[in-house]
This record gives C-alpha cells, sequence and structure tokens, in this order.
C-alpha cells in the first residue's frame, strides 16, 4: 500500500467523497500536523487546538462534497480549520472588539529584528499576543486574507482590523527589541 503522501490529492477527496474510511484516514494522516499548528496559532491551549482540530476534520469529511477542485484541496481544508478556530473564539468570547479609527499607517521599524531570533521564539512571541490581535495578525500575516475578508470573518470594521494589525505589529516590535536586549546585556536583565 501506498504512504500517505505517496496519495494525490485527487484520490484523497474521491475515496472521501465516498466515505470510505481509510481515504478520511489517510486525509487526517496527511494533513493533521500541519493544521494542528494552524490551530495553535489561534487557540493557545494544546487541548483545546486540539478539539478544534477534530471538529475542523469532521467538517471536512461531512462537507466533502462542497469541495469544487478549483483550487488545492489542503488549502480547501485549512479554509475550514481558519473558520473552526474563528467560531471558537468567538464562542468562548476570547475575542474581544475595538473601536476602529478612520485609518492608520503600520509603524515604521525603528529597530532591526534580531539576527538570532528563531521562527520558534517568533511563534512565541505572536503566541503571546493579546487574542484580538494575535487573530487579526495570522489572518492578515499569515493566512493573506485582506482587512475586508477579516472584517466579513470577524463581524468588525475594516478600520478595526487594520488597528488590531498595527498595534499587534508594534507589539511584536516592543517585543523582538526587548528580547534582542537582553540577549546582549544579559547581566541587566538578571
Amino acid at each position: 500500500m501506498k504512504s500517505t503522501l505517496e496519495i494525490t490529492d485527487e484520490t484523497l477527496f474521491r475515496g472521501c467523497l465516498a466515505k470510505n474510511r481509510s481515504m478520511q484516514n489517510a486525509v487526517y494522516e496527511k494533513y493533521a500536523s500541519k493544521m494542528y499548528a494552524l490551530c495553535l496559532r489561534y487557540v493557545k491551549e494544546a487541548a483545546i487546538a486540539e478539539d478544534v482540530l477534530i471538529i475542523g476534520f469532521m467538517k471536512v469529511f461531512d462537507r466533502i462534497h462542497q469541495f469544487k477542485s478549483t483550487g488545492s484541496f489542503g488549502g480547501w481544508i485549512r479554509r475550514i480549520m481558519v473558520n473552526e478556530c474563528l467560531m471558537y473564539l468567538e464562542k468562548e468570547k476570547n475575542f474581544y472588539r475595538e473601536i476602529g479609527i478612520d485609518s492608520i499607517l503600520p509603524p515604521q521599524v525603528q529597530t532591526p529584528p534580531s539576527d538570532e531570533l528563531d521562527v520558534e521564539d517568533l511563534m512565541k512571541l505572536i503566541n503571546s499576543l493579546p487574542v484580538g490581535y494575535k487573530t487579526v495578525f495570522n489572518l492578515y500575516a499569515i493566512e493573506g486574507f485582506s482587512h475586508h475578508e477579516i472584517a466579513d470573518k470577524l463581524k468588525i470594521s475594516e478600520n478595526t482590523s487594520k488597528s488590531q494589525l498595527s498595534r499587534a505589529r508594534s507589539l511584536l516590535q516592543k517585543m523582538i527589541k526587548t528580547k534582542a536586549e537582553k540577549e546582549s546585556h544579559p547581566l541587566m536583565y538578571a
């Protein structure tokens, strides 16, 4: 039997459409780790992220007939997972809305990011952002949604989305600067 990675998405899709359990399992095996990492970007607690992941996959299998094969199968699954994360945040009232402002420019970077900052450190910093900032930052900077799409998904104004993104960037810059200062002067922060 072929490994999960060798099976084409078209074959996986057709198998899931036919409600073939082994194909559903293969889809889960192929995409679960990527989708779990995505869920963790929105939901901090590992157990809750896992719950969101499972619910998301249940929706994938339940709504498989809605996949139109116009885009990638993995991209379609990713959209379902993002939506499931957003629904969890909304349901739990963890997402808060701030008053939008008419226009806001992204802040200028005053200090260059540390060359020592790796992806894991950056993800920890992103995960430490307030939920609203983190959600908009993930949707905009990582998922590639426009402010119009974010506003529609989160039921906020475009200006609120822009404001949340700006504040997230500003806070991340401060956190990166503080981290760089701590690394360059460890005795001052001991």
